[in-house]
């Protein structure tokens, strides 16, 4: 009963004291807004870099090309061989009949084409082998055995043209990640110092109070109570308007990124974690606050 009594005392203090020195406290929680918005946006583009970067990765492949007229059954011992291969996911086979019937697909209104290769005595077009890797970065190892084997039926590999976009685009997206740690980390040391000098600030305003319940025998943490209650209220303020202000963004942003990328809606996917995105800036809001009430109260209140 006692410590519940307590606790209420210390929370009504701790909203008193948020009430009091009203015009920082706003400051604080509007700096820790701004910090927590940036990590929130920073949250969701990361969703949106991993399905672009997840769904390119699915369409890069190696493609192993033959020479004209080469035995199917030599191509499909090859194929054979890369499928022993720990880094090889699946295989695809183009023969040189469908390779043409889906050149000849793609350029069904180009006349011009079509006359030309009706022209032809032979398919001018070769099999094929498109390999993908479960991971695109072991791809290497696929190019590396067939460079090693050096079948002489094998024409051409387009390995390298690739890697080099995926090294580029990995590059892109490194740089953006790291650009964005480096502005979290700043805004997170202006918001901790802002809410340092607020703690600061209410334990000046309330030093005679302070030292009034030192007189009559109050504990440590019954005057710390109120200012560590004080961070949380301002961590998990910050984090419930981010939250709400992030809502109309996605509603308004999410149908018009999804004409660009059409496999991912995130405004639905915004929706179905709306809780754990608000869980995930309230604990990074809260360590904010109590971190800086901590540091503020070692310094300045000695009890």
């Amino acid at each position: 009963m006692t410590t519940k009594i307590t606790f209420k005392r210390i929370l009504k203090t701790s909203w008193l004291a948020f009430r009091r020195n009203g015009l920082l406290s706003t400051a604080t929680v509007l700096v820790m807004t701004l910090t927590l918005f940036v990590i929130g946006g920073l949250l969701l583009m990361s969703v949106v870099a991993h399905t672009v970067l997840g769904d390119l990765e699915n369409k890069i492949d190696i493609s192993v090309y033959f020479v004209p007229n080469a035995a199917e059954a030599e191509v499909l011992r090859v194929k054979k061989s890369l499928e022993l291969l720990s880094a090889v996911k699946e295989i695809s086979y183009v023969s040189q009949e469908s390779a043409l019937a889906d050149f000849r697909a793609r350029h069904e209104g180009d006349e011009i084409i079509l006359s030309s290769l009706g022209e032809l005595e032979d398919n001018p077009l070769e099999a094929s082998l498109n390999i993908k890797a479960h991971d695109p970065s072991r791809l290497s190892e696929v190019a590396k055995f067939l460079k090693e084997r050096n079948y002489p039926i094998v024409d051409a590999i387009n390995y390298f043209e690739n890697q080099i976009v995926i090294d580029r685009l990995g590059a892109i997206v490194a740089g953006v990640r790291n650009s964005g740690l480096i502005l979290i980390a700043v805004l997170a040391f202006i918001a901790v110092l802002v809410a340092f000098n607020t703690i600061r600030l209410a334990i000046y305003t309330a030093r005679e109070e302070i030292n009034v319940m030192r007189l009559v025998g109050a504990t440590s943490w019954f005057i710390r109570g109120p200012f560590l209650l004080q961070g949380i209220l301002q961590g998990a303020i910050a984090a419930s308007i981010t939250a709400a202000i992030f809502y109309p963004l996605m509603w308004f942003a999410g149908p018009r990124m999804s004409a660009f990328l059409p496999n991912i809606d995130l405004y639905a996917y915004f929706q179905g974690n709306f809780f754990e995105f608000w869980g995930i800036l309230a604990a990074i809001g809260i360590s904010l606050g109590v971190f800086s009430s901590l540091v503020a109260m070692r310094k300045y209140l000695q009890v």
